[in-house]
């Protein structure tokens, strides 16, 4: 559900006590966790528990699992995320009383008030980058507040409410969300079309990223990836418009030549050095910076390690665009050395799977073994022309060497079956791939 942006939107401490819809979800989730440390009276509700809600509820917030109309109790303010139905019983309880609802990016927009933000944009690769430059400030004394869409390895959090004036945020564009946040400066880390489903066609969507930029303050900057022409073209227009622009590729390494990450592939030293030369345009010292980018561990869910069993090493990512998916098989190869890579791969929505099913199987080529997995649904209506098979079809390896696996519960026995000593297993996509792979550890075990 798109619940329309408010004109004004209120900053966090006078929306009241605010009651949240789908509070498990990665963005509502570290919104609350900034509001509660605000001292702000939170509750919320979601379909299924899971540790995230635990933690909110040893926060201070009042956490109920399923939906109910009495649940939004005596809340002044309701944040939904997309994900919720216009049928949902605390969304119509809210209407009927006249509440302010707002949506995640307007919710996000009210914790940000009166905070210089610095917001990380891009089709792939947001959530890194803003872990990144979060990690790198923190090292560097900044101490800012963030917002990320997955849980940092270190600390196992996703959003924290710091005492500088910075505050890091992932800036979503599938929605266009993005372009309701007004930052001080930005990251732009790439420019291909994706969510086309939202923004109907590539040229509408090349253009939020042109509206997005129009909304940096006067005095701030834009940092571009220019290995990518979509932001390389951004980069360009915005410079010609009189935008103070900074632009890294990672053919040109500069200050991070000679340190290791915490992965490799050139989309991440990319991120990483997206993330350095922010900090070094807010006015942090670049020593300090490096340091901190190289002690950074990860983010959940982005080349995340699960495990190893049987001489064979589990990996789960978040990749679900085709060149999420030839990053992360990249980067997978060189993890892999000598061993082969045995991917599984669950394609996500129906809408991306129609437009880009042929590329995703083209880009899981690059693996040694695949496996694919029927189509993520979300938040639509499943197509019986739109299956994992149709991606299976379109990967260039023999036919013995790919399987479609329509059955969720078969998938873990399919890739330990093919998984040898030295291989690593590699699970990608945003939705339930993510709990194949300690299966496959127990297996393996």
């Amino acid at each position: 559900m798109k619940v329309p942006v408010p004109d004004e939107i209120l900053p966090a401490d006078r929306l009241g006590r605010v009651h949240f819809v789908g509070i498990g979800g990665a963005g509502l989730s570290g919104i609350a966790r900034i509001m509660l440390a605000r001292g702000i009276t939170v509750s919320g509700s979601d379909g299924v528990d899971s540790p995230t809600l635990d933690a909110l509820r040893a926060l201070g917030a009042t956490v109920h699992l399923g939906h109910a109309a009495a649940q939004v109790g005596d809340a002044d303010t309701l944040v939904v995320s997309t994900a919720v139905r216009e049928d949902n019983p605390e969304y119509l309880e809210a209407v009927r009383r006249g509440l302010r609802v707002l949506p995640r990016s307007a919710a996000l927009a009210a914790v940000m008030a009166d905070r210089r933000v610095v917001a990380v944009a891009g089709t792939h690769g947001k959530t890194t980058t803003t872990s990144l430059l979060t990690t790198a400030l923190q090292v560097a004394g900044a101490d800012p507040s963030y917002a990320i869409g997955g849980d940092l390895t270190a600390t196992g959090l996703n959003a924290a409410d710091g005492a500088g004036d910075l505050f890091v945020a992932e800036a979503d564009e599938s929605d266009g969300a993005f372009l309701h946040y007004a930052p001080y400066a930005a990251i732009v880390t790439n420019v291909e079309a994706d969510h086309l489903d939202n923004w109907g066609t590539e040229e509408a969507y090349r253009a939020a990223f042109d509206e997005f930029a129009d909304t940096l303050h006067p005095d701030g900057f834009l940092v571009c990836c220019v290995d990518d022409p979509g932001a390389a073209a951004l980069a360009a227009r915005q410079r010609a418009a009189g935008r103070r622009v900074v632009e890294v590729s990672a053919g040109a390494p500069g200050a991070l030549a000679g340190v290791t990450l915490w992965s490799p592939g050139e989309h991440y030293l990319a991120d990483a050095l997206a993330a350095l030369a922010a900090g070094v345009e807010l006015g942090y010292d670049t020593d300090a910076l490096v340091r901190g980018i190289a002690s950074y561990t990860g983010t959940k869910r982005r080349m995340e390690r699960k495990g190893e069993a049987g001489g064979v090493r589990v990996y789960d990512s978040y990749a679900h665009h085709p060149t999420e998916i030839a990053g992360d098989l990249q980067a997978a190869r060189a993890i892999a050395g000598t061993g082969r890579v045995v991917v599984a791969f669950q394609p996500h929505l129906v809408s991306r799977t129609r437009i880009f099913g042929a590329q995703m199987g083209e880009a899981l080529g690059a693996a040694d073994e695949v496996v694919v997995l029927d189509v993520y649904l979300a938040r639509e209506e499943a197509d019986p022309e739109v299956t994992g098979a149709f991606v299976a079809a379109a990967v260039p390896l023999p036919a013995e060497r790919v399987a479609y696996v329509a059955s969720f519960d078969d998938v873990a026995g399919e890739l330990a079956a093919r998984a040898r000593p030295g291989d690593l297993v590699l699970t990608l996509g945003a939705g339930t791939v993510t709990e194949i792979g300690p299966r496959v550890l127990e297996l393996l075990g």
